[in-house]
């Protein structure tokens, strides 16, 4: 393919004949394909996973930034060691205390975002061929991972109280039957991206047993656990067992996703891999970054802006619902007690990614769920993000929606499927 620019004509398929297989496995993703449509002012946006980073002190941000120019200056613009700033790691500690899990400082990595651990963690593992066992819907960013990674992508049965412990033993022990090595069971058990359903204790302890009978590793993604609506959700799976579970954790959703720092708790043996995995890519994680994170931690009330944050999305979840109840009667919605998700599903013959341009013209957008299956499941599905808009933009944009989803509603029901 060509296309002529000022200056020259740019030849994409130049060296394709060059590539490494696993190459074609990248593919621009259907949210950030958006991008440059919500970038339009009057166009509401209830597709990226955004936080409200308005909400944030700014002052406080600003006095953290003078504080570290002060005092640390020297370090934050200087290369780092490749498992992360110690006073960082140690403040981790007491983030993730917060959900039951306890470790050690020096079994904590400092990655670039938590997607990067994920990214590390997979590239660790992951051979062609070798089985990621999923949710049903699962993050699209993990999708996409384990895609390049030529790994095979088993979803899992999963309902509104997370994913279903029986179907995982029986898509475990169908797959090892197959002779398919299992690898990886990924979960984001707390109000999950996308669906944001949250998985029950109950299921947690079944989950964990399940994997430890079968030598699967858990990666537990957590980058919602601290922004529930009322109730706190269980305790996390790394709670339960440091052997068998890698969790991981981010400032982007309580902080600024602008930062990207996330991290990784790991067991030794695995941690000492991710040291050297993060050395070999990155060198270090940016010292700037996380010594900000740090200062910030240091002289702000972290957890009273937690509970903004939590207070701000409750608001935004309520008004979600309230529209959906008000303008799209016909449609089924997870009701997260957390998080920052509705996941909807349409009357079966409707297409959520045909139907996107529609939206788009009525000045509305949100995530087709055909981005979170490995499949090509997902069409009629529709991820609804409440976190970034205002609270009345959530409403206003949900009905612009509903004159497009209503329309196909009633025309299926004239037409039938197909027409």
């Amino acid at each position: 393919m060509t296309k002529t620019r000022a200056g020259g004509v740019t030849n994409f398929d130049a060296w394709k004949h060059a590539y490494a297989a696993r190459a074609e496995n990248l593919a621009v993703s259907e949210v950030r394909a958006l991008f440059s449509v919500v970038s339009r002012p009057e166009v509401v946006s209830l597709a990226g996973g955004m936080p409200d980073v308005a909400a944030l002190d700014g002052e406080l941000i600003e006095k953290a930034f003078e504080s570290m120019m002060a005092n640390r200056r020297n370090y934050a613009l200087q290369y780092g060691g490749g498992q992360g700033d110690l006073r960082l790691r140690e403040q981790i500690q007491g983030i993730m205390a917060l959900e039951g899990v306890h470790g050690s400082v020096d079994d904590i990595t400092v990655t670039t975002g938590s997607q990067h651990a994920l990214e590390l963690i997979s590239d660790l593992f992951l051979d062609q061929g070798d089985v990621v066992l999923v949710e049903a819907p699962s993050y699209v960013g993990a999708v996409g991972i384990f895609r390049h990674k030529e790994a095979h992508i088993e979803h899992v049965f999963t309902d509104e109280h997370g994913i279903s412990p029986l179907a995982l033993a029986e898509a475990a022990d169908r797959l090892a039957a197959e002779g398919k090595k299992i690898k990886l069971l990924y979960l984001v058990p707390n109000f999950a991206n996308p669906s944001g359903v949250t998985l029950t204790a109950e299921r947690r302890v079944e989950v964990l047993e399940i994997c430890k009978e079968r030598k699967i590793l858990i990666i537990e993604d957590n980058p919602y656990g601290q922004l529930y609506f009322g109730k706190e959700p269980p305790k996390a799976i790394r709670s339960l067992d440091d052997s068998n579970v890698v969790y991981l954790g981010s400032f982007s959703k309580i902080l600024s996703p602008g930062l990207r720092v996330g991290y990784v708790l790991a067991p030794p043996a695995i941690r000492e891999k991710l040291v050297l995995a993060n050395e070999s890519a990155i060198l270090s994680p940016a010292s700037f970054a996380q010594m900000l994170v740090s200062e910030y931690l240091s002289i702000a009330d972290w957890q009273k802006q937690i509970v903004t944050f939590r207070d701000l999305y409750q608001t935004k979840r309520d008004a979600a619902l309230t529209a959906v109840e008000k303008y799209l009667p016909k449609i089924q919605t997870t009701r997260p007690d957390g998080g920052f998700f509705l996941w909807l599903t349409m009357p079966t013959g409707l297409n959520s990614k045909e139907m996107l341009p529609l939206a788009v013209n009525e000045l509305v957008a949100y995530t087709p769920g055909t981005a979170f299956f490995g499949d090509g499941r997902g069409a009629e599905n529709i991820r609804i993000c409440f976190s970034h808009p205002t609270a009345e933009n959530v409403g206003v944009g949900i009905e612009r929606l509903s004159r497009v989803l209503n329309q196909q509603i009633d025309l299926l029901e004239t037409f039938g499927e197909g027409n």
